[in-house]
């Protein structure tokens, strides 16, 4: 009886994702022949029916992207690379095919370059390192405690050097602090994409006339949200309120 219920149990875990699988399988088959045939629309239908689901797929958002580059719907298209690179910042195709799709934009704002070790910092502690990096201070501390073990038990005191413990204790935090900062980018919004043209761009008191009209597809930061507006800063560090309904987040 108990097997019985079990196995009632597992079925009952395991068939909705195997459903909801086989649902995307045909619908990533569809919207690939759609494409290939160059039905767009229908293709791009397709693709969002998996991506309401909000996978971590980097391919899927690549696709979306080419596809609504292929209607012209550039805006859409920037969101979806971007969706893709968030995911995988080593995907090229999505990084190229991203830089042209904002070569399509008019009145491009260009981004100012990092200095150069503000850019590594973003690098060593990007949101898709955490757990690497997480792993590596479990081993450096797994290393210290051996070291110390073998200092005192195995008789190996004269062997390994006094600052052994101390040096792997050095790097165990140091990897720990690199964890703990790329764990805290994870949960930090990866910014906005700007779908409307000429948004208008509005200082802190929301009252005048706005700093600026922001071309669609622009990528921003986002930060707090006032009433039915949102934070933002440019790509060129200015930063002002945009409607939320204007942007719409990687």
């Amino acid at each position: 009886m108990m097997k019985k219920v079990i196995g009632i149990l597992i079925v009952s875990v395991v068939l909705p994702f195997l459903v909801a699988a086989s649902d995307n399988a045909q619908l990533w088959k569809n919207g690939t022949n759609a494409y290939l045939q160059k039905q767009y629309d229908s293709a791009a239908a397709y693709f969002e029916q998996i991506a309401a689901s909000k996978p971590a797929n980097a391919e899927l958002y690549y696709n979306l992207g080419n596809v609504y580059y292929r209607l012209n719907r550039i805006p859409q298209a920037i969101l979806n690379y971007q969706r893709a690179l968030y995911i995988d910042p080593a995907y090229t195709d999505a990084s190229d095919n991203l830089a042209v799709a904002q070569a399509r934009i008019s009145h491009h704002i260009p981004a100012t370059e990092d200095i150069f070790f503000i850019s590594w910092w973003k690098n060593l502690t990007a949101h898709t390192h955490a757990t690497s990096w997480a792993i590596a201070a479990l081993l450096a501390f797994c290393m210290v405690i051996a070291s110390l073990w073998a200092r005192r038990y195995a008789g190996f005191g004269s062997v390994l050097p006094t600052q052994m413990p101390g040096i792997l204790g050095f790097v165990c935090a140091l990897f720990l602090l690199f964890g703990i900062v790329a764990g805290a980018n994870s949960t930090r919004s990866p910014g906005a994409v700007v779908m409307e043209d000429d948004a208008p761009l509005m200082n802190a008191d929301l009252k005048g006339k706005p700093q600026a009209l922001i071309p669609e597809g622009t990528t921003v930061k986002v930060g707090e949200e006032k009433g039915m507006w949102v934070e933002v800063t440019l790509p060129d560090g200015r930063i002002g309120y945009l409607l939320q309904g204007q942007v719409t987040k990687i």
